[in-house]
Parts: structure tokens; sequence; C-alpha cells
């Protein structure tokens, strides 16, 4: 198991990334980029999920000690590590293909929304988060681009 917990890997992002606020939401953590509160919630691009929910079992996050990081990232980045996104599983269901979704520290797409360009990994070692900070510097930057592009509309 790693020695990176949920609370340091959720640190270690909100002093890396200006503008980044944490809320508890939907049974996880959720990053939002929201620099001065100005949308209701803001851009999310990152969450840590420590438990399974109603329709997102596969991880098996009920097991002991165990976690998710998940990553909104770039579609040529997500393309770049998987290939094209799978099709939208069905309510209740899973994305297709061969990933194992229980095996710690491998990046895998998200089970429920690898359709979308997300990504996952359960309990990252340092090395697989030094290794996958370019992911998540390119969600956050896409964060970054939706957000101001959200607020030229609210304010036009």
């Amino acid at each position: 198991m790693t020695d990176l917990m949920p609370t340091k890997i959720l640190t270690d992002l909100l002093d890396r990334y200006e503008g980044t606020v944490a809320v508890k939401a939907w049974g996880e953590i959720s990053l939002f980029y929201n620099p001065g509160a100005v949308l209701p919630r803001g851009v999310y691009f990152a969450t840590i999920k420590e438990k399974d929910g109603e329709n997102d079992r596969a991880s098996m996050l009920d097991r002991d000690g165990i976690f998710r990081l998940n990553i909104g990232t770039s579609k040529p980045l997500y393309f770049e590590k998987f290939g094209p996104p799978p099709p939208r599983p069905s309510k209740g269901r899973i994305v297709e293909g061969g990933w194992n979704f229980t095996k710690l520290d491998e990046l895998t797409p998200h089970p429920i929304y690898g359709w979308m360009s997300w990504i996952a990994v359960l309990n990252p070692s340092m090395e697989t988060l030094g290794d996958i900070r370019p992911l998540i510097d390119a969600a956050f930057d896409k964060a970054v681009f939706s957000f101001k592009k959200g607020c030229v509309a609210k304010f036009r």
C-alpha cells in the first residue's frame, strides 16, 4: 500500500493550484477552480473518492485504506495514454475495456467517466503522482479555460 494518504494529496493539490477550493460533494472531495468564489462551485478538475457509490463500485473503494484519485485531463493526453475514449456506459455500468479498476497504483480510465477523458489511480505512489503530474496540470489548465469562458458568458 502507498504511504500517500488522501489528505496529503489534497493538501499538495490545493497548494500547487492557486484558486482551487475543495468541496465535499457526491461522496467525495472535489477540487474546483473558483478564484474569488465567482461561480457557485467553479469548474472541477480532480476528485478524491474514498468509498463506493451507488453507481460506482468498480474500484472496490470500501476496502480498508483504499482511495481513488480522479483527474479530468485533456482529450489529447487521454488519447495518448489509452487511445480513443470508450463509449459512455449505461447507468450502473462501467466503461468497456480490459482495465483492472481495483489494482493499486495503476493509471486507468475512470471506470464511469472514462468516456469524458477522466482518468483514475487507486492509492498512487509518490512516483506515480510525479508521473501523472502533467495530466493533472492539463486538467487544471482545462478548468481554468472553462472557468474563464463561464465568467465571460455570465457577465455579458
